[in-house]
């Protein structure tokens, strides 16, 4: 038996999370016993119509089950059942997010319905929470779906007859092929075409039996998640293969799990364009707030840390967390209080809660209004900041289910305020989430909530490393900048002892001056330095981050110099391309103040405008503020000019790690020399320290390997030869799937070295090499419709770039023309083989035995043989037998023309077709068949009646013909370009 997608992949997911092998002719015989887990049934065997998302008899039975006051009058259930086909009608009118948020109300228990005593509303439950047993979990497969069109689903999972999980299985076989291709499906094509099928969706998964990735409603594919198993989480070369598959997927969707995520690891939150979208938990938020509200269950140890890579998600966590233990009946409604520690985390963490409209949600104001909250003994979430628990009385609150959450738990969590929080709730949890946790004698995060129980200090961890395979945040890359600034000690010392003399200083005057003249900020703020330093950041940012449609932030030593880089940079570019951010004291200058303070409100303002992509804001310039809690993903580089250290150097670049569109990595341009710095602040992530951030140098020499990997490919192949010619040799050299699979996962690795490296020199030697291998895998590469491919999936923006800029032609072509389909270029341009001769004069014979012995096909008869005994002898060459073959197609359909005396319509094929047709041998081209085929498919699309007359109807057929043409690289030549083009306008 060979391996596919069915046999291998879907038969595998149904066997896994049913215990049927649908791969055995008995399969019926040994189903699994009914019971908590998914049962199979074949589609053909659930009762519905294809028209049909809901599986209406099993849903109207589970009403009744589980709902006693349906129960006594069941017709109620068709009532229910109503009210949910009317949700799945809007999804046109309001959109699939807000039509899948309406359902989960419904799924999750939240929709009263009057049927209590005297119509008295109650809660309605389409699923059993309470006793999971109760509810009925099926899994069917090939799933026909029909409402725009009708689509069939590889997997769909239903509970009780609610279809809330789709998956796509794709062979395992390809290497071209992926889980990407069976999400693009679900994303693109079936929540467009059958969207009411998705309105119930808790979530959606893809896998091609080595990767599975999961996502929900609307969700972009850079966004779909891995879910990975705590046992295998450490082991980054985990087991591999269809073991690795089943473990997750039985993991992520067994019954208990999907009901969990579906009650409460499931947001509808506000994006910054003000769209409603659906985020659901990725793993690591999954483990650890589960772990948060085991701990306060059991109730036996009261803290514990959470160390998360910066960018992973942990504000999500804390919401996730925050929502579920207020949930929890057994808790007793607590009082969850998360705490941050900075104005900056506070606008973060506040705008989470309330975008996601969590219930219940009270910030802190003041001091007094904390201490209030908690005196009056408030059953909410709080979000307040560590500094109100300022003079905080001993024993404010003695209640034992209250749980705090410690964002940023590594700097002042340790204190005086620490310790005066912990003296007001002896009996709270105290639960600490950080990225960069201190291990120093007077900040211990691990001392502070770390449990001796935890293994290693924490609860919960989640490495740079996990984030980066997880795709959860982006690789961090370094380009360490030398500002050569030459210091004249000698003649400074000579001037400053003649200063010394003059103003008849001390020596202990004189030492103090010179200690606050020798400042590094003094020396940094150097007039000079700062100009070059901005004109190279100008340069870098024009050419690295502008294309690309990113946005920067510019780190100085204090406040005045940020001024400095301002007034400078304004030099460069529009006033309103760059913003300062700092902050103002008392002490400040009027003047100063009224120019460049920044109050809270202003700052969300350039927040909001920096995020904007279309807004003119280009740059902000900071000291101090936005190096924390400061999300904005469209920022890709850093220019980094200021002295940073452990914690707060690593908060602040991972600024630039955020997933955004197109976006690759962050980027950190030094000119203070913190490289070494950076590795530090890393110190306690174990061994992954040493791959936190890439030195431009590493990726500089591994360039010429993975160039040479590429080239490997074409030994032989004369990379000089232009033309069709050139294109023919090089795709000759990688004919078959396994060549061209082995080729784009090679380019596919050298194009992410290349946009790292542009515009460094050092790929000026490689630019020809590279152009011409981005035009021969632009050739081979599977064609547009196919967009799902993980090693094709998308090109950087400098790679598009360099392949617009050298692949245009005469003025015609763009990247999207010059596709060759993977599975034609087999053979090309090789001669016909003569043992057809005897098939072909029969097959001539046919042709014109309809028109008797017209003088007019006699001729043509005799031309066809004389071309096809030139071929055969290879006295002709494929491009003017193609040649040769559109002048007889022309003269054939005229003479038809002038025979019957009225326009001959033609059905499928085409004249130039049905000729090649009696010419093709098994040893014929693909290419010379497809560039036919394109030829005729031009007759019949782009041709209208009369369109010979009207200068836009030639125009238009030209234009077509030429881009055809330059699919192959055969736009220059001309003769062919006139006899393609003869022979169309010759058809009608």
């Amino acid at each position: 038996m060979s391996f596919n997608e069915l046999n291998s992949v879907e038969h595998y997911i149904v066997q896994q999370l049913s215990g049927v092998n649908l791969n055995q002719p008995n399969w019926a015989d040994a189903q699994a016993p009914y019971g908590f887990q998914w049962q199979y049934k074949p589609a053909s065997a659930i009762a519905r119509g294809v028209n049909e998302v809901l599986v209406e008899c099993a849903l109207r039975e589970a009403l009744i089950r589980i709902n006693p006051e349906i129960a006594q009058s069941p017709d109620r259930a068709d009532e229910v059942i109503y009210k949910l086909r009317a949700i799945l009608i809007t999804v046109n009118q309001v959109g699939l997010v807000k039509a899948n948020e309406s359902f989960a109300e419904w799924l999750t228990g939240e929709k009263t319905m009057p049927f209590g005593e005297n119509n008295r509303h109650v809660p309605v439950r389409l699923i059993d929470f309470d006793n999971p047993q109760s509810n009925s979990f099926i899994i069917t497969n090939q799933y026909r779906i029909h409402h725009h069109e009708t689509k069939i689903p590889d997997i769909v999972l239903l509970i009780n007859g609610i279809p809330v999980v789709v998956g796509e299985a794709k062979t395992p076989i390809r290497p071209a092929v992926s889980w990407l291709d069976g999400a693009n499906e679900i994303h693109s094509v079936y929540e467009n075409a059958v969207p009411q099928l998705f309105v119930p969706n808790i979530l959606s998964f893809a896998t091609e039996g080595k990767d599975l990735y999961y996502g929900s409603v609307r969700c972009p594919l850079d966004f779909w998640s891995p879910w990975r198993l705590e046992a295998e989480k450490d082991d980054l070369v985990k087991q591999m293969g269809l073991g690795k598959v089943g473990n997750e997927l039985t993991d992520l969707l067994h019954p208990k799990r999907l009901l969990d995520i579906l009650q409460n690891f499931a947001l509808y939150t506000t994006d910054k364009k003000k769209r409603r979208i659906k985020i659901i938990c990725r793993y690591q938020q999954y483990e650890g707030a589960n772990k948060i509200v085991e701990r306060v269950k059991e109730g036996r140890v009261k803290k514990g840390l959470i160390w998360h890579f910066q960018g992973s998600g942990k504000s999500l966590l804390m919401v996730f967390a925050a929502q579920k233990l207020r949930k929890m009946p057994e808790l007793k409604s607590p009082t969850v209080i998360i705490l941050i520690d900075r104005t900056d985390l506070d606008t973060q963490i506040s705008g989470t809660f309330n975008a996601a409209d969590v219930a219940n949600v009270q910030p802190a104001e003041s001091i007094s209004d904390l201490h209030d909250l908690l005196e009056k003994d408030t059953r909410k979430i709080i979000i307040s900041m560590i500094h109100k628990f300022r003079d905080a009385k001993p024993k404010m609150n003695t209640r034992d289910n209250i749980i705090v959450l410690v964002d940023e738990a590594h700097r002042t969590q340790e204190g005086d305020l620490a310790r005066q929080m912990r003296a007001a709730l002896p009996n709270a949890f105290l639960f600490g989430l950080t990225g960069t946790p201190i291990n120093k004698v007077d900040k211990n995060t691990f001392w502070a909530f770390g449990s001796d129980e935890d293994e290693k200090g924490y609860m919960s961890r989640y490495t740079f490393q996990d984030s980066i395979r997880d795709k959860a945040t982006l690789p961090l890359h370094f380009e360490p900048r030398l500002v050569d600034v030459h210091v004249d000690k000698e003649t400074i010392d000579k001037l400053f002892k003649e200063l010394k003399d003059e103003a008849a200083l001390s020596d202990e005057e004189a030492d103090a001056l010179s200690k606050k003249a020798a400042k590094m900020s003094a020396f940094l703020k150097s007039p000079e330095r700062v100009q070059t330093i901005v004109e190279d950041i100008v340069q870098h940012y024009k050419e690295k981050v502008l294309p690309h449609g990113f946005k920067a932030m510019i780190v100085t030593p204090d406040r005045f110099a940020c001024i400095q880089y301002k007034e400078e940079l304004d030099k460069h570019f529009v006033t309103e391309a760059s913003k300062v951010v700092i902050s103002t004291s008392a002490n400040d200058e009027y003047e100063f103040k009224q120019k460049w303070a920044t109050d809270k409100s202003q700052q969300e303002k350039i927040v909001d405008e920096f995020n904007d992509a279309n807004s003119p804001l280009k740059f902000i310039i900071v000291t101090a503020k936005l190096l924390t809690g400061f999300d904005a993903p469209i920022l890709q580089t850093m220019y980094l000019d200021k002295s940073l250290k452990d914690h707060t150097l690593l908060q602040a670049i991972c600024r630039t790690n955020r997933l955004y569109p197109n976006k690759t990595f962050g980027c950190i341009v030094d000119y203070f020399g913190i490289f070494d710095d950076a590795a530090g602040a890393l110190q306690f992530d174990e061994e992954s320290v040493k791959k936190v951030i890439t030195n431009l140098q590493e990726l500089r020499n591994k360039l010429p390997e993975a160039m040479q990997d590429c080239l490997k490919h074409f030994e032989g192949v004369d990379r000089t030869l232009d033309g069709f010619e050139g294109l023919e040799a090089a795709q000759d050299a990688i004919k078959s799937v396994e060549q061209k699979d082995a080729f784009a996962e090679n380019y596919k690795y050298l194009t992410q070295l290349w946009e790292s490296l542009s515009p460094d020199d050092v790929l000026n030697s490689y630019q020809q090499d590279y152009k011409w291998l981005s035009q021969v895998y632009e050739s081979v590469k599977p064609p547009i419709d196919n967009i799902g491919k993980l090693l094709w999936f998308r090109l950087g923006a400098q790679t598009t770039k360099l392949i617009h800029e050298n692949i245009h032609v005469g003025g015609i072509g763009d990247l999207e023309e010059f596709i060759l389909d993977a599975e034609v270029i087999d053979d090309l341009f090789k001669n016909p083989n003569s043992k057809k001769v005897k098939q072909l004069e029969k097959e001539l014979i046919r042709r014109w035995s309809k028109y008797g012995g017209n003088p007019k096909f006699k001729k043509l008869s005799d031309r066809l043989e004389d071309l096809r005994d030139k071929a055969e002898r290879g006295l002709v060459s494929s491009i003017d037998f193609i040649k040769e073959l559109c002048k007889l197609a022309q003269e054939t359909v005229q003479a038809e023309k002038d025979v019957e005396s009225v326009t001959v319509q033609k059905s499928a094929t085409a004249a130039l077709t049905e000729l090649f047709l009696e010419l093709k041998t098994d040893q014929t081209p693909a290419v010379v068949e497809r560039l036919v085929n394109d030829i005729d498919q031009i007759v019949k699309v782009v041709r209208f009646p009369g369109w010979q007359t009207t200068a836009s109807g030639e125009r238009e057929v030209q234009q077509s013909l030429r881009k055809t043409l330059l699919k192959y690289k055969l736009h220059k030549d001309q003769l062919l370009f006139e006899r393609g083009y003869a022979y169309i306008k010759e058809y009608y």
